[in-house]
């Protein structure tokens, strides 16, 4: 292996759809699926009957607008240079030469258009509310690494997260379902979406000197490395405050969320310890398994 250079990089590349997988980031998926899975279940929770076909075009949307903004940053972070030799983070396929840009770019737009054609289903279900959201959530994706100035470029990457991964993806699907909005899905979105923000705070605590040196301005990258710390903490540990006012609007059930407080409350402790490094990749990856645990279990509460 040469010095600097990963060994992921240097060992012979996979063929065929294994290369496609390792773009797709399957790690992040999750954040695309909990939104969908709470959103539906605090519907349901409040009297709609479960419409499958609807919940299942929407998990599949939701999947491809994940994995097409995963496939352009890829290719658009390698050209802009951001993906180096010494990247410690997850191998990036274009950079490893695995696929080229403009292939990976092309994969990107093909799977755009997947979500697209699902969501011209779901706009006949749900009307001009969820046209709005997925062409907001199509042009975020596409801006999230694309354009002048990119959304991860940005100290408002987290936020983005929040938004579109928390309130927008739980209250859309919650619509999808009940045709109406309820202030208990806008309460669960904000909780979920924290968790989903945590992740990229992960992410980009670990690639803050590379991304700093890029011109990459992440919100690791302008506040301090403490200050880092404990917006992860928050992120990681605010969902619990919002369960209480769950439970006071009737959804007692959602307690049993809490259950995931204690690897929450690990995580935190591991970022603490664990130096900026290949080590925070598994963290990573930890971090949004806890949020799917967190919002599995939210969804559960509102059934119960």
């Amino acid at each position: 292996m040469k010095p600097g250079i990963p060994e992921a990089v240097t060992a012979p590349p996979p063929t065929g759809w294994r290369i496609w997988w390792t773009a797709a980031r399957p790690r992040t998926l999750t954040i695309a699926l909990t939104p969908v899975v709470v959103g539906s279940a605090a519907a349901w929770a409040q009297g709609a009957s479960p419409a499958w076909l609807v919940f299942l075009a929407t998990l599949i949307a939701a999947m491809a607008i994940q994995i097409g903004t995963n496939l352009h940053n890829d290719a658009a972070d390698h050209q802009r240079g951001n993906d180096l030799a010494d990247r410690i983070g997850p191998l990036r396929v274009t950079a490893a030469g695995w696929a080229s840009a403009a292939a990976v770019r092309r994969a990107a737009f093909a799977t755009f258009a997947v979500a697209l054609l699902t969501g011209i289903y779901l706009v006949a279900v749900g009307g001009w509310p969820i046209l709005a959201i997925g062409l907001a959530a199509l042009a975020a994706g596409a801006a999230y690494s694309g354009g002048p100035r990119p959304i991860s470029h940005t100290p408002f990457g987290e936020l983005f997260v929040w938004v579109f991964f928390g309130l927008v993806a739980v209250a859309g699907s919650c619509w999808l379902q009940a045709a109406a909005l309820h202030a208990e899905a806008l309460l669960a979105g904000a909780a979920v979406g924290m968790p989903a923000a945590a992740v990229l705070m992960v992410n980009n605590i670990r690639d803050r000197v590379t991304d700093l040196r890029a011109g990459r301005r992440t919100l690791a990258g302008v506040v301090s490395p403490a200050a880092a710390l404990r917006i992860y903490a928050a992120l990681m540990l605010m969902p619990y405050a919002i369960l209480p006012i769950l439970s006071v609007r009737g959804q007692s059930g959602v307690l049993t969320a809490l259950l995931a407080l204690p690897a929450s409350l690990s995580l935190v402790g591991q970022l603490r310890h664990c130096p900026v490094g290949p080590g925070l990749n598994p963290l990573l990856a930890r971090t949004a398994q806890c949020g799917l645990g967190f919002g599995l279990l939210l969804a559960v509460g509102f059934l119960l």
